[in-house]
């Protein structure tokens, strides 16, 4: 079954939990002059998506679409979407663009944005932060959502199950719970450890957002730099051996 909930003004969560793989999966609407979708989801969830968005608007006026990196889950169904929506451009890094996805999923060229650049949607305004190897890929990025402080986390703070949509708890242990576990298993090094890890997870508390917004599980709602110091820190006891 997939929820709809709003974790800020106009940004809408939608969230499908698949009990297979004990996770859900999320992608985040903006409703603006410009409507923005991060996170397309796998081609298998196209429909429902497509049903979910449509309850907030008229799915054929998607402008954006974006995501994180090259992964079905990031963008799988662009395709699907661009098809739907024909002024709909994906929005990625140069890498991301150049290496994969004008070739691979994009049915029409990529908007790519340089470390730092802004896109404003209407009211809202999202800065590209390059993140290469995190969460992992080399073409890596993340969205920042300027006026409310959301920050689009993609795969950071991964939590398993079938959670609440958003919380002010802690998510930083359900995220080591599930690395420990995930190390254990056929999902080892899932996420990478560099030496640019803590570098760029410090970047992304600097920015001091207030909602952070993530791929699979709760959105967490709360001190996010003081939830990045210490997910850097988790990751570096679980993946860097400190």
């Amino acid at each position: 079954m997939t929820q709809i909930t709003e974790i800020a003004s106009d940004m809408y969560r939608i969230s499908t939990f698949i009990p297979e793989v004990n996770l859900q999966f999320n992608q985040f609407l903006v409703r603006d002059e410009q409507p923005l979708l991060f996170h397309t989801g796998m081609k298998g969830l196209f429909p429902v998506v497509r049903d979910a968005v449509a309850t907030l608007l008229a799915p054929a006026t998607l402008r954006w679409i974006s995501f994180s990196h090259f992964e079905a889950d990031e963008c799988g169904a662009l395709p699907e979407w661009q098809e739907l929506a024909p002024a709909a451009t994906a929005v990625c890094s140069l890498v991301a663009k150049r290496v994969s996805v004008d070739d691979v999923v994009a049915r029409r060229p990529a908007q790519a944005l340089a470390d730092g650049e802004l896109l404003c949607t209407g009211k809202y305004r999202f800065r590209l932060l390059q993140t290469p190897h995190v969460p992992h890929c080399w073409e890596a990025s993340l969205l920042f959502e300027e006026t409310q402080g959301t920050l689009l986390c993609s795969d950071l703070f991964h939590q398993n199950g079938d959670v609440e949509p958003s919380t002010s708890a802690d998510v930083v242990g359900r995220f080591k719970q599930m690395l420990v576990e995930y190390q254990q298993g056929p999902f080892a090094h899932y996420m990478p450890y560099t030496p640019d890890t803590e570098p760029t997870l410090q970047r992304l508390a600097a920015l001091q957002p207030r909602t952070l917004a993530t791929m699979h599980g709760s959105t967490f709602v709360g001190d996010g730099a003081q939830a990045l110091t210490d997910l850097a820190q988790v990751m570096q006891e679980v993946l860097g051996g400190g």
